[in-house]
């Protein structure tokens, strides 16, 4: 069983074998579940770019670059 200590900062640091386990490395996320029994699961919240494919649709029509720089300066450049 793996374990790790709690900082007075409280981090821990996940051991190896469990970052290899959930595939997570350096600058990843990952998430804390909550149980049904009171305890919590710790998994990777990182997805492999393959899973956004078709997460946003295609345009109607594509705009050209002097396009989006006619609509900026019909609204002023400002936000």
């Amino acid at each position: 069983m793996a374990t790790a200590t709690l900082t007075s900062k409280g981090q821990i640091t996940i051991p190896k074998e469990v970052r290899d386990a959930l595939g997570v490395g350096t600058g990843d996320r990952v998430e804390f579940l909550p149980d049904a029994d009171g305890g919590f699961r710790i998994l990777p919240a990182t997805r492999a770019v393959q899973t956004l494919k078709g997460l946003v649709q295609q345009p109607a029509r594509m705009v050209s670059v002097e396009d989006m720089l006619r609509a900026v300066r019909r609204r002023g450049g400002r936000r």
